[in-house]
């Protein structure tokens, strides 16, 4: 269905033309079920009429997804602890010839189990995750064309999932898909946060997404995801996508006569316009669709650390040595040789694990697509040899059109000693842009480099697959400068999905908040590589008196043992704890209202800590003027501290055991 604005001409389809196939099940590769546990349950049930409909639920935690048959249509919803959180919905396929899998079916063959097992990620919000779910799957037989397809659901005690599954019967074939036809019909009272590129968030309807795009790029009542919902039961779903390979980026868009309902959008430009427009999108059985995620928290609190369901459903990792994957915090230089030495000194003093040097390096960006030598005013090899020396990574900016020859490219910068590239203006949406950053990531990973995604590109899931794909932005930070509003809307929305590159900006006078709100980020957002004072030199920050955060930034790290969220409410205020090692950072944040949290101190372990406090001073004239005041107090895990914040401000605490 799709979900572009009113027009006369009838909507194109968007995908198929599905050649011998049938589907259901698949590889290993695909997670399409070959390895299923020993003890699942293989439940053939015959023919299933309309007149019998058939229902399947998995159930887990208090959280249940359902599948169904009614009158022929294949239909699903979702609940946790028996309140709706997605209401009857449909489910299907459209197929270039006209076909549609899910209006008519047959259920041929149902199988369930359940699976718990424990997984540590190379980098990530706790140090091990629990993947434990019940799955249901369905053999299907569309009554018209024959076409056999699957569906597979799981429940999750975070949250739950579906996907299609196409033609393992025919391994090898093609399957031309055109138009998912998912969709989520949310409760009344529903309030979704729609937001499309970089832009903020915007608190409406499910019927009110407001019409966005150019003549270039996909245009309708369409948000990306993660889209957020807030639900008048006072639970959270964020939608997400997870395990996308070879398929288009999905959106989310509203339909018009159905006020609650949000129905799938499979890009067929990519995200600002450029490139092939791609209407269908072919690929090669077995194949599985991408998992289209559902978060759910009770609380918005408990929405933000159910966030790694969207990992659970991803690929495992694929790489074998990972020795060389470090996150860390970044500082980038000016363009000459002094500042990237100075950099390096800066990054050793300050615990920054890397130095970058951006746009402009090798030339204008929009005008040089010969990334293999840098300008005259940079001696690229001895500042890398420097910083080499000195245990500083290096990394290196490329704008896509400078991408012609990745294989090549990355191994030059390997034989430099280069440990990162962030790669610019990247422009995702259709399968083709799919297929490119995920074969970047590999063939980046064979050459030991990491991988920054920057611009309009959305996350689903790969940092597990190839864990050198460490970041990506995708999201509006401080190159725009946004509010304290939008600020404490991304870790309910955006950041559910996976890392964000936000670019924390201290002491830097265009901010809209304080700057210990902009020190409280590093806690409260998950982003395992840090950009840090992004707009400034090393010489700012020279007298550390006058910048008495320094040694919070000095500290923090990037990656954590623990996390929990210990108080929220999207758009108004949060509060984050994450532990690495035996030290707790905890940061919060507020809206443009001032506030004080009562946060109790539960999560620390026995015996005393010293709390090291980075609070907001009395109000200066604008938000950026407001200074940071620092102290220090012993606290036990009976202590509930007081997290006194100034409009769009913050604090920013250090918890060390003794």
């Amino acid at each position: 269905m799709r979900t572009s604005e009113d027009r006369e001409e009838p909507p194109l389809s968007r995908r198929v033309v599905l050649r011998n196939a049938a589907v259901t099940a698949g590889t290993a590769a695909m997670g399409l079920g070959a390895t299923r546990p020993a003890f699942a349950v293989d439940d053939p049930v015959g023919t299933t009429t309309a007149s019998s409909p058939a229902t399947a639920t998995a159930r887990m935690g208090g959280t249940a997804i359902t599948m169904s048959v009614v009158d022929g249509a294949l239909r699903w919803s979702a609940t946790r602890n028996g309140r709706t959180v997605i209401d009857t919905s449909a489910l299907g396929l459209r197929l270039g010839d006209g076909t549609t899998l899910g209006d008519d079916v047959t259920v041929l063959r149902h199988q369930h189990w359940t699976a718990r097992t424990t997984w540590a990620p190379v980098h990530g919000r706790n140090a091990t995750i629990t993947d434990h779910y019940q799955e249901q799957r369905w053999k299907l037989q569309d009554t018209a064309s024959g076409i056999r397809f699957g569906v597979e659901i799981r429940a999750y005690r975070t949250g739950v999932a579906l996907r299609y599954v196409l033609g393992t019967e025919i391994e090898g074939d093609t399957v031309t898909v055109s138009d998912e036809l998912t969709t989520f019909v949310f409760p009344d009272g529903t309030t979704v946060y729609s937001a499309r590129d970089e832009d903020a968030y915007l608190p409406v309807a499910p019927d009110a997404i407001p019409v966005t795009g150019t003549p270039n790029t996909d245009r309708g009542p369409l948000t990306d995801l993660p889209l957020t919902a807030a639900l008048a039961n006072g639970f959270l779903a964020c939608v997400c996508e997870s395990a996308r390979l070879d398929f288009p980026r999905m959106m989310l868009g509203s339909v018009a006569g159905e006020p609650n309902t949000l129905s799938a959008f499979l890009m067929e430009h990519t995200a600002r316009g450029s490139g092939t427009v791609e209407t269908t999108a072919t690929v090669t059985t077995p194949f599985a669709t991408p998992w289209r995620t559902v978060v759910i928290g009770a609380t918005h609190a408990e929405l933000v650390d159910n966030a790694e369901l969207v990992l659970n459903l991803a690929p495992p990792n694929a790489l074998t040595d990972i020795s060389w994957i470090r996150p860390g915090k970044v500082f980038r230089c000016e363009l000459s040789t002094a500042a990237g030495l100075a950099g390096v000194d800066f990054a050793m003093a300050r615990g920054i694990e890397y130095i970058e040097y951006d746009a402009g390096w090798y030339g204008p960006e929009f005008t040089t697509v010969d990334a293999t030598a840098p300008i005259a005013a940079i001696d690229l090899l001895s500042v890398i040899s420097y910083a080499t020396s000195k245990g500083v990574g290096v990394f290196l900016y490329v704008n896509r059109l400078a991408l012609t020859d990745a294989e090549a490219l990355f191994g030059l910068y390997r034989s430099w000693g280069v440990t990162g590239i962030k790669l610019g203006f990247i422009n995702e949406g259709t399968q083709s842009m799919t297929n490119q950053i995920t074969d970047w990531a590999r063939t980046a990973a064979r050459y030991e480099l990491l991988i920054d995604m920057h611009d309009d590109v959305r996350p689903f899931g790969y940092e597990r697959t190839y864990p050198n794909y460490i970041s990506l932005e995708g999201v509006r930070g401080n190159e725009q400068f946004p509010t304290a509003t939008h600020n404490v809307t991304l870790p309910f929305a955006r950041n559910i999905g996976g890392p964000i590159d936000y670019t924390i900006c201290y002491g830097q006078s265009r901010n809209k908040t304080t700057n210990a709100h902009q020190m409280a980020m590093a806690a409260v957002y998950y982003q395992p590589l840090n950009f840090l004072f992004w707009y400034d030199r090393p010489s700012k920050y020279a007298n550390p008196a006058n910048w008495p955060g320094l040694p919070w930034f000095n500290s923090v790290p990037t990656t954590w043992d623990e996390s929990r969220t210990l108080a929220g409410s999207i758009g108004e205020y949060v509060a984050v704890a994450r532990r690495n090692g035996a030290t707790w950072y905890l940061g919060a944040m507020t809206n443009e209202e001032a506030r004080t949290l009562s946060v109790p101190l539960s999560f620390l372990g026995s015996g005393t800590y010293t709390a090291t406090v980075y609070a907001d001073g009395t109000p200066g004239s604008s938000p950026f003027r407001t200074p940071v005041v620092v102290s220090t107090r012993t606290v036990t895990s009976e202590t509930t501290l007081d997290m006194a914040m100034a409009g769009a401000g913050g604090q920013a605490v250090i918890l060390s055991p003794g």
